[in-house]
């Protein structure tokens, strides 16, 4: 096998390698995610709904859905639900509200 077939080999191996992330690895992200996704949301007491929605690296965000109260007295404590992109290389997070995902239920 010749010195450079070989290089290439052992490069390509490394370069697979430090692109897994170890389970620990992706724990931190979620954290991460989650604060600022909280920090940046508009509602009072926001809880995420289901897990991140990991996109493609050339996309380069991971969603999130959040769910709390408005705090607007106006509001009376009603649920609201907020979508949070999370920025991955600047580690932003970009809330708007997102109430149409939830079913409107019809009085009967």
């Amino acid at each position: 096998m010749k010195a450079t077939t070989l290089t290439f080999l052992c490069l390509t191996t490394l370069a697979a390698q430090a692109h897994a992330s170890s389970p620990d690895a992706w724990a931190a992200f979620d954290r991460a995610v989650l604060a600022s996704c909280t920090k940046a949301s508009s509602l009072k007491n926001p809880q995420p709904v289901g897990n991140t929605a990991q996109f493609d690296d050339r996309v380069g965000y991971t969603a999130l859905l959040l769910q709390g109260q408005y705090p607007q007295k106006h509001m009376k404590g009603q649920q609201g639900t907020e979508l949070c992109l999370y920025n991955k290389k600047s580690k932003t997070a970009y809330v708007t509200e997102w109430d149409s995902i939830r079913p409107t239920i019809k009085a009967q």
